[in-house]
């Protein structure tokens, strides 16, 4: 069941509503059904370990990169 961010029109209420098919939402403070919804930053995964790096190790590239130390 996904959960979404909105604001409310009416009263500028912002609220995070879990939606279900074709459910409508409707702002919990004032029942206002003006509401907006907002863009999310996805979650990120939880778990154990370290955090990931997404680059190369500095200089790992060879010597055709622009990265490559003196190159």
């Amino acid at each position: 069941m996904p959960l979404y961010e909105y604001l409310c029109r009416d009263c500028d209420n912002p609220a995070e509503l879990l939606i279900r098919g074709d459910e409508k939402p409707v702002c919990p403070e004032c029942g206002g059904e003006q509401l907006m919804k907002l863009l999310s930053v996805p979650a990120a995964p939880s778990g154990g370990g370290s955090p990931r790096d997404d680059g190369p190790p500095p200089g790992s590239c060879g010597s055709g990169c622009a990265c490559f130390p003196g190159g």
